[in-house]
């Protein structure tokens, strides 16, 4: 297996970049919103990646419907090659379902908070967010029952965690 990503990022205008239309990762406008709000905070953190093979947007199509809604020209692109369609469509895939096995320590990150500023908690990007007045002392892991409590969308990809359906 050879994937080639070209190092250099390259700003793109938005009209010229080719969805995928095999894209399984559907994003909600609540989503889509938050993501646009943290875009326009923050700027970007990685672009967005454009097959060399297919010339489709393989991974990005949640900043890339962001950055519409908020009136972006233009976007960060990197240009990546693929030995195969297999090998790109699962590019695209894995991207948004990795980021799904990762789970957020909400108990530390409101320890972390303290020490912070004020800021627009909805940058975090964390769906229904709220801070605790007394959020404990040390960490503390989120039983499955606690964890269920909060609907989370990633803002990278758009995944939205559900409790375990066993």
């Amino acid at each position: 297996m050879n994937i080639r990503v070209n190092e250099k990022i390259f700003l793109v205008d938005i009209d010229s970049i080719k969805l995928n239309p095999n894209n399984r990762n559907k994003h909600p406008e609540d989503q889509i919103a938050r993501l646009a709000e943290i875009i326009t905070a923050h700027g970007f953190r990685s672009p967005l990646i454009i097959s060399n093979r297919s010339g489709l947007l393989v991974s990005g199509h949640g900043r890339w419907q962001a950055s519409k809604l908020i009136g972006l020209k233009k976007l960060p692109v990197m240009y990546q090659d693929f030995d195969s369609d297999e090998q790109e469509y699962a590019a695209g895939i894995a991207e948004n379902a990795i980021a799904s096995w990762a789970h957020l320590d909400l108990s530390n990150i409101h320890l972390d908070l303290q020490s912070l500023g004020p800021f627009n908690l909805e940058e975090l990007g964390i769906n229904n967010f709220q801070l605790e007045p007394n959020p404990g002392t040390g960490s503390q892991e989120l039983s499955q029952e606690d964890f269920n409590m909060f609907k989370h969308v990633c803002p990278k990809c758009g995944f939205e965690f559900d409790e375990d359906p066993k």
